[in-house]
């Protein structure tokens, strides 16, 4: 971490002329269970994780907001008070977004300074480990820091997925900003998407001998493509037949009504919702009373789920699922989106390596891109790192 920490200051100065005042990062998430639920009002359980986003952050006595990436040729910047969803595009949309949305949430951007931001990230893009809100949860930090708001970080994630909301344009719930900013050490966060209600869920997977395999197919997704808000939308209408204002309201006993009341696609969106909100509170439950070894029928039966229910699964995701389940992992799902990205593992330690050996012979006796895998293990949220 202190390489990239030190590069992302030293470009910084290289870039604008001046040493940064501050050093602040966030971190991906895996989402353990709890898929489309968030949305939708009900529970997720992501936690935070070994890979992060780093922002350097001065400040402008002139009212710009300058913003560049490790991840863009150019610059971009605009004035604050110019800051609107419309006015904004492409991947300076997620800081610049933040922002705008701060602005939303009660700052004064006719009040404060503008700023200089450098973003590098070691956090894999378009692989369902939410880069985005990285970006957003860093720089939500950042700014309320030097802005003196002292928002808290339950405000700071809503902040971040304001912005992802109307300045990036996807239609995504408040999991992933969450899980950036509330994440512990060798926890989960256990949220309820309603009441934006969280605990910190103790995971246990290193005493049980157990690693977390995250497995990217390189199969890259965008939340603010159709298939994203199509999903949304089928949710939303179940929720409407029902006389509800949202899934969460739904349980198991009420499927039997659902299937009379809708179409055969939408009823299979409002089931994998209502269902993946079970397990999630199942999930938490086997954690809490018998461990990680217990929730692996779990992990398994939110890919199945996701894949014949919610049909937001790819070829490359099943087939590693399927692979890593062959070869001995406790559990194994599609994490993230969908319609690409990664799934990930649950494996014991002395299994590992057989399952990534396994997991690049099955890629390449299918004639697939070789998947990434590597081993990821549950981190502190975002901070000031200087």
């Amino acid at each position: 971490m202190s390489d990239i920490r030190d590069d992302t200051a030293e470009t910084f100065t290289t870039l604008f002329g001046y040493e940064p005042s501050g050093l602040w990062s966030a971190p991906g998430r895996v989402n353990l269970i709890g898929e489309h639920t968030d949305y939708n009002l009900g529970f997720v359980l992501p936690f935070a994780i070994d890979r992060r986003t780093i922002v350097a952050l001065g400040l402008r006595e002139d009212g710009i907001a300058r913003v560049a990436s490790s991840f863009a040729e150019e610059a971009v910047e605009i004035p604050l008070a110019e800051l609107s969803p419309e006015a904004l595009e492409g991947w300076s949309a997620y800081p610049l977004g933040v922002a705008w949305a701060l602005g939303q949430r009660g700052a004064d951007l006719a009040a404060v300074p503008g700023f200089d931001i450098y973003i590098e990230s070691n956090v894999p893009v378009g692989a369902g480990l939410s880069s985005s809100a990285a970006i957003e949860s860093a720089v939500a930090l950042a700014l309320s820091d030097v802005w003196r708001l002292d928002f808290d970080r339950e405000t700071l994630a809503q902040v971040g997925q304001l912005a992802e909301n109307k300045a990036v344009g996807a239609p995504t719930g408040i999991m992933d900003q969450s899980a950036s900013l509330l994440g512990q050490k060798d926890s989960a966060v256990f949220l309820d998407c309603r009441s934006l209600e969280s605990q910190v869920i103790d995971l246990g997977f290193d005493r049980a001998g157990l690693v977390v395999l995250i497995m990217d197919t390189g199969v890259a997704h965008a939340h603010s493509t159709g298939g994203y808000a199509e999903r949304r939308a089928s949710c939303e209408l179940g929720a409407s037949l029902l006389g509800v204002a949202s899934l969460r309201d739904v349980t198991v006993d009420d499927l039997p009504r659902a299937r009379e009341l809708m179409d055969d696609v939408t009823f299979r969106r409002v089931r994998h919702v209502v269902t993946e909100n079970q397990r999630v509170l199942d999930t938490v439950a086997a954690l809490e009373a018998e461990g990680p070894r217990a929730i692996g029928d779990l992990l398994d039966a939110s890919h199945i789920s996701m894949r014949d229910d919610f049909e937001i699964s790819v070829p490359e995701l099943d087939l590693a699922v399927e692979t890593a389940q062959s070869n001995g992992a406790i559990g194994a799902r599609m994490t993230g989106g969908g319609f690409g990205g990664a799934a990930i593992a649950l494996v014991a330690s002395e299994d590992l390596s057989r399952v990534q050996v396994a997991i690049d012979g099955a890629f390449a006796e299918h004639a697939m891109a070789q998947p990434d895998t590597f081993v990821v293990t549950a981190s502190q949220g975002a901070i000031r790192e200087r």
